[in-house]
């Protein structure tokens, strides 16, 4: 029988033990965030079998399990994969006569049912139980050991003791921190819920720590790095004490798709003291500007240190780049996506509507529904066991709080081959996800009039979800999974998998007939950098057998990536006679002194064309996004990458503009080179310059990216990156080193 309760640390003192021959625990440990004691009987009989110590043979374990990377100092193994301990007894083990016993627990309540309490027996009484153990060999008092823990147990933590059972009860090892042991996802092993049978695959959405997160518009794709630094001191333990701190029973903790699900929720304090604050108001007064941060591991670990309290702010990509992280952490495969033309339906009709005022503005207040320029998510890979074999693999999950699922601010698990298919009433929240990527449900305009009657005016059925991108496996540049959630536009199988959503409760919309104008238009727009005046080009396609006159109204605001506009700085009306079958195009100058008051951070301008026919009486309308780019952030390196020698990277920054730019942060960021450092500026003056110097010392080889961002409330993230390989020091070739920079 085991006897099991939390004590006080004086009562660690008061009962006999066995003890380790070097039983204190090193202070670099983390903190015994699940603390439990166990009391065993007195000390051993005069020729019994006792223990001396415990070795995890924590190098070569983690070595053989792919955890070596974590700067962690404890046995960190994967499930359903054998790791060796060598225990030392004070005499020969007899395996006829004796019976030892090793003990995994986690949790303040260990138990044998719930899978929180684990034994592996050895000797004259050995039992099967949940993990399979097995004695290697022996060498005078030591006894190898091999120990596979099963392809569904719990992740986490667990403490580890060897008990010596007799006649009399048990001679437990005390609590020592330095024998934890942590179990993760195993990806590499087909027996696991999460497996992938490319090793590629598994090195780039397990393994990688850094990568990059795509924004901008569809027609303007930009990107820039994250550190999700998975590895870094601290960051496994901050991922388990949130599930702790959130109260993820630890039955769920051993379930992919339970984990996953809880994560979405955890990640958000919307509803609840989670990790990120989210924050689209554009005062951040109080917290960090979203557009700040570089990585994963500055805001995990400021979480836990500060006592669980939610970091300020995050938005989308924010959320995204700490879930990967979270996720990888564990070891379940995960990427960031990025959707661009998102649809946020919070009128609930799986359509997004979009209203304009008699005079051709856009009418913020009846429009509740929104197009996000661009929208970051994560994908898990799993296996679904609820669901049917076709919808495992890639999961969305979602920690951006938009909507509730199950009374919490989360979305997902939803299966990717689910929503190209159409299947919308499997577990989670897939009706949601639909409607954020497919281009039917579709984009509707409306037009009100004197009297706040609404017609609908014109119906677009491709400007949702034309996007969807993630990094490209080993590669910076981006792989295009749009075909993975959607079968082409106009295709039998994109109307078969309308039928179907309809079917699974999707409002039809074949009752949105319209009039057929025969004109087109479309609004361009060169690349354009902040402050700089440019030129929009309207061009006006007849494609009707007889000259149409038509008269538009071109609306200018500012916008933020959520589509949400802020001040509107120009409003045109135009008018062009176009023959038939011809097209004419208008030239519309907009001007830096126009827009540049009311820009708002990430600098979107979204444009609003609104037109009529006169001759058809038919209406037009058109959206056009004009992503601003910021001026340069430059990175130089001085020296030569190598392992434990010093590297001087330089920062500097040029103030173009013609006034101050004022409370500006400075970070630099890389894992494997550097911990997550700030530099900050009160002001930089038009026309000046500063320049930061970071001195690194790179631990370790291989490929390495240093990010740098540059953010203040007028000026919102600039950045740049170097990619550079770092080598042993007599390998060193300076001039093939330098990968790259961003």
């Amino acid at each position: 029988f085991v006897h099991i309760m939390s004590l006080a640390q004086k009562s660690e003192h008061q009962h006999g033990r066995i003890s380790f021959a070097n039983s204190n625990s090193s202070e670099s440990n983390p903190p015994d965030y699940e603390a439990v004691d166990v009391l065993g009987p007195r000390g051993p009989q005069d020729g019994g079998l006792s223990v001396l110590s415990i070795d995890m043979c924590v190098a070569d374990n983690r070595k053989d399990h792919y955890t070596d990377k974590y700067k962690n100092s404890s046995l960190i193994v994967r499930r359903n994969k054998e790791f060796t301990i060598i225990i030392k007894l004070n005499r020969a083990f007899s395996a006829e006569q004796d019976n030892v016993q090793l003990e995994f627990m986690i949790g303040n309540s260990p138990n044998v049912n719930k899978g929180t309490y684990i034994t592996v027996s050895i000797g004259k009484e050995k039992r099967d139980g949940r993990w399979n153990g097995r004695v290697i060999g022996t060498q005078d008092t030591e006894v190898t050991m091999g120990i596979t823990p099963d392809a569904s147990c719990i992740i986490g933590r667990f403490r580890t003791f060897v008990a010596v059972v007799t006649d009399l009860g048990k001679q437990r090892t005390q609590r020592n921190p330095d024998t934890d042991l942590y179990v993760l996802f195993n990806p590499w092993d087909p027996a696991d819920q999460v497996y992938m049978d490319k090793e590629e695959d598994i090195q780039e959405y397990v393994m990688n720590d850094v990568g990059n997160i795509y924004d901008g518009d569809f027609n303007n794709i930009t990107s820039f790095s994250w550190n999700f630094g998975q590895f870094e001191e601290g960051v496994l333990d901050a991922c388990l004490m949130i599930m702790d701190a959130g109260k993820v029973p630890l039955m769920y903790r051993g379930n992919a798709t339970q984990v996953v699900r809880q994560a979405s929720a955890l990640l958000n304090s919307q509803d609840d003291k989670g990790v990120m604050v989210g924050n689209w108001s554009g005062d951040y007064s109080g917290g960090t500007a979203p557009t700040a941060w570089t990585g994963s591991p500055e805001i995990l670990l400021k979480y836990i240190n500060e006592g669980y309290e939610p970091v300020r702010f995050a938005q989308c990509w924010v959320f995204a780049g700490v879930m990967n992280t979270f996720m990888r952490g564990l070891g379940i495969p995960t990427r960031a996506i990025t959707t661009f033309r998102s649809a946020v339906d919070n009128t609930g009709n799986l359509k997004t509507d979009i209203v304009l005022d008699e005079d051709g503005k856009l009418d913020r207040s009846r429009t509740k529904d929104s197009v996000w320029n661009f929208h970051c998510w994560n994908e898990v890979y799993m296996k679904r066991p609820d669901l049917p074999d076709n919808f495992s693999g890639w999961q969305v999950i979602d920690c951006t709080p938009q909507e509730t699922s199950d009374g919490l601010y989360r979305c997902g698990p939803t299966s990717v081959n689910a929503i190209k298919e159409g299947e919308l009433s499997y577990p989670f929240d897939a009706k949601f996800v639909f409607a954020e990527v497919k281009s039917m449900p579709c984009s509707c305009f409306y037009a009100a009039d004197k009297y706040g009657k609404l017609k609908i005016i014109s119906v677009n059925t491709v400007y949702v979800g034309k996007l969807i991108l993630t990094k490209k496996k080993d590669s910076s540049e981006y792989e295009d999974i749009t075909s993975n959630y959607k079968y082409p536009e106009g295709s039998l199988k994109e109307r078969e998998t309308m039928q179907m959503a309809v079917r699974r409760g999707v409002t039809s919309m074949d009752n949105l007939t319209l009039p057929e104008a025969g004109v087109d238009i479309e609004l361009q727009a060169d690349t354009i950098k902040i402050g700089d005046n440019f030129k929009l080009t309207l061009n006006i396609k007849n494609q009707t057998s007889q000259t149409c006159t038509i008269s538009v109204v071109i609306t200018g605001c500012a916008a933020f990536y959520t589509g949400i506009t802020s001040t509107t700085f120009m409003f045109e009306n135009l008018s062009a006679t176009v023959e038939a079958s011809k097209t004419e195009s208008l030239t519309i100058d907009v001007t830096a002194l126009e827009y540049m008051p009311y820009l708002v951070e990430q600098s979107n301008l979204l444009f609003m064309v609104y037109g009529r026919v006169e001759e058809s009486d038919t209406s037009l309308c058109t959206m056009k996004v004009v992503n601003l780019q910021p001026p340069e952030l430059t990175m130089k390196m001085t020296g030569s990458p190598r392992v434990g020698k010093e590297l001087m990277v330089s920062v500097e920054f040029l103030n173009p503009y013609n006034f101050t730019l004022k409370k500006v942060q400075l970070r630099i960021d890389g894992p494997g080179l550097t911990q997550t450092k700030l530099k900050q500026y009160s002001q930089i003056l038009p026309g000046a310059s500063v320049i930061y110097k970071v001195l690194l010392i790179p631990q370790s080889l291989g490929k390495k990216v240093l990010m740098a961002c540059l953010d203040c409330p007028l000026l919102r993230q600039v950045t740049n990156q170097l990619e550079f390989e770092v080598v042993q020091d007599e390998n060193i070739n300076e001039q093939s080193v330098i990968l790259g920079t961003r």
